[in-house]
């Protein structure tokens, strides 16, 4: 049982979640494995990626598999944010960002591209090889929630889901998804997508920093999967370590992760050839330091994803 004061956050990549004909596993099968552990993590905040939408006739796209899931659990009366096409009503085809809230939510937004502009890039490896430089567009936007979590207590909530490790996509250059023609080939599309990761994060600190100009003191939590380890560039880029930046003036604005109070051999969200990696975060705000109390990662039955398939 939770003490009313306190507020648990939580962060779950759902991996495709849809309900296609002849899915396997089924939708139900999943629900069945995960509905019980989105009731353990008895969450007043969750945030959820890779959410995929559903159509039915004469509607707009909806997330019919999730609202599913959410059946018969706390979650179905939450308010709810998610990500958009830009009419405002669809949600996306594949991987949308879901905030689910027991609080209610003051305000709502997204971004790609919008604080940060897509850099241009010539691919060299390209067959025929590019002659013109084109944009390198992020994949998926950031979702963004402002929360009425109390009188004098609003919480900002960043859901994010950050490029893949796989490689893009090379012209010429893939005999099929995952075979490649030549290792350069291959080179080059991990590099555009570190790119695309990296502009990611970058844009994610701009939107924090307008937070923090609004109010030096915000209480703000960014959630998700960054395909991406505590040290990497694209973590770093958003903590803004005072060991990095050399400048203590920016203190009030390091993004603190969660995960370090978590004993180092429990420290991970992916197995893969038998190495845990933690790829999926919580970081929150200085300011929130004197409300944290603890964090947990549900692992215990997490499959090596090398070979669970």
């Amino acid at each position: 049982e939770k003490h009313p004061m306190d507020l648990r956050i939580a962060t779950f990549n759902l991996e495709n979640w849809d309900d296609k004909p002849g899915q396997l596993p089924s939708l139900a099968e999943r629900i069945a494995v995960t509905r019980p552990m989105i009731e353990r993590a008895n969450a007043d905040v969750l945030c959820l990626q890779e959410v995929n939408g559903q159509e039915q006739p004469g509607q707009p796209r909806a997330l019919l598999a999730l609202e599913q899931l959410l059946q018969n659990t706390q979650y179905a009366t939450y308010h709810f944010a998610s990500t958009r096409l830009a009419n405002g009503v669809d949600v996306f085809d594949e991987r949308n960002l879901v905030i689910l809230s027991r609080f209610p939510i003051l305000q709502s937004s997204q971004f790609k591209n919008d604080f940060a502009p897509a850099p241009q890039y010539r691919k060299i490896t390209a067959v025929p090889p590019e002659t013109q430089a084109t944009n390198v567009e992020w994949e998926r936007p950031a979702l963004y929630a402002k929360l009425d979590v109390a009188p004098n207590f609003a919480l900002h909530v960043v859901n994010v889901h950050l490029k893949s490790r796989l490689p893009s996509s090379i012209a010429g250059q893939q005999i099929d998804q995952f075979t490649w023609r030549t290792i350069s080939g291959y080179a080059e599309g991990f590099f555009l997508s570190a790119v695309k990761r990296v502009g990611q994060a970058l844009e994610v600190r701009m939107f924090l920093e307008i937070l923090f100009d609004q109010d030096p003191n915000a209480q703000i939590v960014i959630c998700g999967d960054f395909n991406a380890d505590l040290d990497e560039v694209t973590l770093q880029a958003i903590r803004g370590d005072i060991e990095d930046t050399g400048n203590g003036a920016l203190a009030g604005r390091v993004m603190v992760p969660c995960e370090r109070t978590v004993p180092e051999p429990s420290r991970f969200s992916l197995y893969h050839h038998g190495r845990g990696s933690m790829l999926d975060h919580v970081l929150f705000s200085r300011p929130m330091l004197k409300h944290y109390r603890s964090t947990e990662i549900h692992n215990e039955l997490l499959h090596d994803e090398s070979v669970a398939f």
